[in-house]
């Protein structure tokens, strides 16, 4: 993106909280004040703010699991902040990840591969991926502590769209632009936006202690895997693919934090 575009956006406060609050917008479905608007020029200056929203999903799903583990027993708790969070975002990474499993699965060159993403119909790759996928998140948050898992949900939301954020910066977006979804928002980035979106996305670790060493390691791990896998089979990234390595280093810190947990 040009020098040119960067400086034509409005500067300051204000501006700084319109732009989180279309990354709200673009990703939740938390109503907005009619004032934020819809700008795709705008848009393309979000990413910075959505460990952020991320952050915000996740503190959600924590009071719906502390104060449903009140009442309820077993992983009943651990379910139902899941579907909260699936409910905010509309599922909108989760159909990623069924979208590209699809499509990193089932097609054997690189067009194929992105035609199948396109297609609405939830496939067997991405149908096993899905399901695994809740079931281990589900399974990892209700081995926690209630107490502690409410400091990891909000933890692992932030850094796992820091996560995604990253590959937008080191990465192209290979999909055709005018039927992606994600154009607007996956724009080359600028070294201080990336600051940015990783400094809102480490803070949060810092309430996990030591066990958030574990999940920061391993997920930068994983993140690396998937960009080398998305680069050899796309030449890129893709809307679907972002969304998957949000979903994918999101159980990886778990799961992470959890097995810090259990060895200390």
């Amino acid at each position: 993106m040009s020098s040119e575009a960067h400086s034509a956006r409005p500067s300051g406060l204000l501006a700084e909280l319109r732009l989180l609050l279309m990354a709200v917008q673009y990703f939740t479905r938390v109503p907005m004040p009619a004032w934020v608007g819809h700008s795709a020029d705008q848009l393309s200056s979000t990413p910075r703010y959505f460990p952020a929203v991320g952050a915000l999903i996740g503190a959600v799903a924590a009071l719906v699991l502390w104060s449903t583990s009140l009442v309820l027993p077993g992983p009943l708790p651990a379910i139902l902040s899941t579907a909260v969070t699936i409910f905010m975002t509309g599922a909108f990474h989760e159909d990623g990840l069924a979208d590209a499993f699809d499509g990193l699965g089932g097609g054997a060159t690189r067009e194929r591969a992105l035609e199948i993403m396109k297609d609405s119909r939830l496939g067997t790759f991405g149908t096993a991926a899905l399901v695994l996928t809740l079931l281990i998140k589900i399974a990892a948050l209700n081995a926690l502590p209630v107490t502690f898992a409410i400091i990891v949900l909000i933890a692992g939301h932030a850094f796992s769209r820091a996560c995604a954020v990253t590959l937008i910066f080191a990465g192209t977006l290979v999909s055709n632009p005018e039927l992606s979804r994600s154009r607007a928002v996956a724009q080359p980035m600028s070294r201080g936006e990336l600051a940015t979106a990783l400094a809102i996305g480490i803070a949060p670790l810092y309430w996990c202690g030591v066990h958030a060493i574990a999940g920061f390691v391993c997920s930068l791990i994983v993140l690396y895997v998937l960009a080398r896998w998305f680069m050899r089979r796309l030449g890129g990234f893709t809307g679907d693919t972002l969304g998957a390595t949000q979903q994918l280093t999101e159980i990886t810190f778990y799961l992470a934090v959890l097995a810090s947990w259990n060895s200390i």
